[in-house]
């Protein structure tokens, strides 16, 4: 009880410092409802020192007690330490110790002075040799001990009852506490559960429409299992798997029910996200072999069995699985129950999933409406299979490809061809030729996807550039307009203070030259606006000559744009050459460029101290920068930022993460590192470094 009360502290303490942190909404009622009685806890730990001892402060009268036998205990011995070390007891004992018998404290005394050493016998040796006596002298003292002992058992049988009659009165908050823990222990291993196999929560519907997304059997290591897919309840309800023993047909059917039956029992699965369920109100399974001697069953007599009962109980929303139907008779009759019982499922919709090898069923699913073929895919060269699920396409036994790698006679696999009819040849051909063109579709598929994302990116990318010029030069023309403005008003005031002062002269009667010279400067001042406006109007020109070669990786000063950056190209036939300003690429005409000789002056004149200010930035970059969650451009830009300062660091290795999912963001990052001026070489991370979450740039 007492370690239960600890543990409820702990559970109530651990959500108080936990939700400092996270917020468990789904929790904090369970955790709040928790209630604990610190009095009790802390009588029980005052009380009781371990499962086999009671503490001596447990109360004043057990204190006492034992406080007494240790005196008790002390005077005994004393007693018999005098009597084993007296020259008139030497003799007769056996040996000088003392020791118990009985729960009293005796001396060994040889047995021809039983009569004479005054004491009563307890015990005596296995040979009859010893004897072992107590000394009258200390009889009342074990006595006194005796009657101590049994104290202290009715003292510490009454600390017991009080602290039972205490724990009778909180007896509903056991009851209650033991239940939310029992509960919050269940939720807790549901999580670990879905942590160590890396579980999501699935998507349900009522609709009988599953849509497993790259889902891994629970039970199988997740580092080597092959993920695989399966969907039912779509576009067809019925789905017939076949293909070669050992393929993983079984195992695919087991994953759909067992992940079924997860889901429904509110535990996540082995899957990838928003992957579907649906809920039945029956899931029916006849896997493996139930052959019985004892009940006198064969396998085809216990599979029926089975089946018969499935079908006498299977509903409108039942799930149906079926491994091997038709199996252990022969093989007409069985393919011929085999397509009855499914067609019979099928007519009722009830969602349905059959292992099998007989091609009358692959020819049944490829005529019948609603009825699928799937494969279990199988690598004929190296013998093994991919455990890859082909949902479209029928599979094949492959025996002979099998037999031959095995080393059976070439001439016997053909006999076994030619014994074949032509039916099932053309049937074995249509299989080929769908697997071949179910390889293309999906090879072409994944090209085409890969197309769009890097279509999706350039525009987006361009789109973006777009924005940034069009707001660039929003910007010129609202400062051009700002200059005018101002250059057009103080043109204004200067106009107005002369024509005053003409004013102010042709009243004082001025001399004609005074006048002329004044108006002389109205003509200049305004002369001089309109220049100065008709150069605003024009686009600036730098009176630096345009540079003579200009080569990828160079630092150049836009002048239209008062912004340095790097050339990507050379100039073409037009002269125009592609510069990278930030994260925007554009084409500009080199009249418009020349060298940055800001960074050569920084560099000349840092040349003594750049060591100092690499020691300063080695000290505090980190070796590597987080860009998950950020839009790309904003990725990009920080990356840019990162890279500087890495590179005057001087660190010669730097990892970026961006994470794995879509692969957008690492597309985007690793297209900006091809031509950045500070990355020498990169490449996806491997094991233990973060794998395709993160990107290892080694720098300049």
């Amino acid at each position: 009880i007492g370690d239960f009360l600890y543990v409820s502290r702990k559970a109530k303490n651990y959500a108080r410092i936990e939700n400092k942190h996270d917020n468990f909404q789904s929790l904090e009622k369970l955790f709040d409802e928790i209630e604990l009685v610190p009095a009790l806890e802390s009588e029980i730990n005052r009380c009781i020192v371990s499962e086999f001892e009671i503490a001596d402060e447990a109360s004043n009268a057990l204190r006492d007690i034992r406080r007494d036998i240790k005196l008790s205990n002390s005077k005994i011995k004393e007693h018999l330490n005098s009597i084993i070390h007296s020259g008139t007891y030497k003799t007769m004992l056996q040996d000088p110790v003392i020791t118990t018998r009985n729960d009293r404290y005796c001396v060994p005394i040889k047995s021809e002075y039983r009569n004479t050493f005054p004491g009563m016998i307890h015990d005596q040796s296995s040979t009859g040799a010893t004897v072992f006596m107590e000394p009258m002298s200390v009889v009342q003292l074990n006595n006194k001990i005796k009657e101590l002992v049994s104290k202290e058992k009715t003292e510490i049988e009454k600390i017991l009852m009080a602290l039972s009659e205490i724990v009778n009165e909180h007896l509903y908050i056991f009851q209650t506490n033991m239940t939310l823990l029992t509960t919050i222990d269940y939720v807790f291993a549901k999580a670990e559960l879905s942590i160590s196999m890396n579980g999501t929560e699935p998507i349900f519907n009522t609709k009988g429409y599953i849509n497993i997304k790259k889902g891994r059997h629970p039970l199988l290591d997740k580092e080597t299992v092959v993920p695989t897919d399966i969907y039912l309840g779509g576009a067809f309800t019925t789905l017939l798997i076949t293909g070669p023993n050992t393929g993983g047909k079984t195992v695919s059917l087991k994953t759909l029910g067992l992940f079924t039956l997860m889901g429904q029992s509110g535990l996540h699965i082995p899957a990838f996200d928003r992957s579907e369920l649906s809920v039945f109100d029956k899931i029916f399974a006849d896997i493996g072999d139930e052959q019985s001697i004892e009940q006198s069953l064969s396998t085809f007599s216990s599979h029926m069995t089975n089946i018969v009962n499935i079908l006498a109980e299977t509903t409108d929303m039942s799930l149906v699985l079926l491994d091997e139907l038709g199996a252990g008779t022969d093989p007409t009759e069985g393919a011929a129950l085999a397509i009855a019982i499914i067609e019979y499922l099928h007519q009722r919709q009830i969602r349905t999933a059959v292992t099998t090898h007989y091609s009358e069923l692959k020819l049944y699913a490829l005529s019948t409406d609603r009825v699928e073929n799937a494969a279990c895919e199988f690598d004929v060269h190296s013998l093994r299979p991919t455990y890859k699920l082909l949902i479209g396409i029928p599979g094949k036994s492959n025996a002979f490809a099998i037999s031959r790698r095995l080393g059976l006679p070439e001439h016997i696999i053909d006999d076994a061809k030619n014994i074949l009819k032509s039916e099932d040849v053309k049937i074995e051909d249509v299989i080929t030729n769908l697997e071949i063109s179910k390889k293309t579709v999906d090879i072409e598929k994944e090209r085409a996807e890969q197309y769009r994302l890097e279509a999706e990116r350039i525009r987006k990318e361009l789109e973006e550039q777009k924005q940034k010029v069009k707001r660039e030069r929003e910007k010129l023309i609202l400062d051009a307009k700002e200059e005018a403005r101002r250059t057009l008003s103080d043109a204004k005031d200067e106009a107005d203070r002369i024509i005053k002062e003409m004013q102010k002269l042709a009243r004082e009667n001025a001399s004609k030259k005074d006048l002329d010279d004044t108006r002389q400067k109205l003509k200049d001042k305004m002369s001089k606006v309109e220049d100065e406006l008709s150069d605003a109007r024009k686009p600036k020109r730098t009176l630096r000559k345009a540079p003579e070669k200009l080569k990828k990786g160079d630092t150049v000063y836009i002048h239209s744009f008062g912004q340095s950056g790097v050339v990507l190209s050379a100039a073409d036939n037009g002269g125009d050459v592609l510069v990278k300003v930030g994260v925007m690429r554009m084409k500009v005409n080199a009249l418009d460029l020349s060298l940055d000789e800001t960074e050569d002056k920084v560099k000349a004149a840092a040349s003594s101290s750049v060591m100092k200010v690499r020691i300063g930035k080695a000290q505090n970059i980190s070796p590597n920068v987080d860009l998950r969650g950020l839009m790309v451009e904003e990725a990009l830009e920080k990356a840019d930022k990162y890279l500087d300062n890495a590179h005057l660091a001087g660190l010669a290795t730097v990892t970026i993460i961006h994470g794995k999912g879509t692969g957008a963001l690492r597309g985007a990052i690793q297209s900006h590192l091809k031509n950045h001026p500070h990355v020498k070489e990169y490449r996806l991370g491997q094991f233990g470094e973060g794998e395709t979450g993160v990107t290892i740039v080694q720098l300049h």
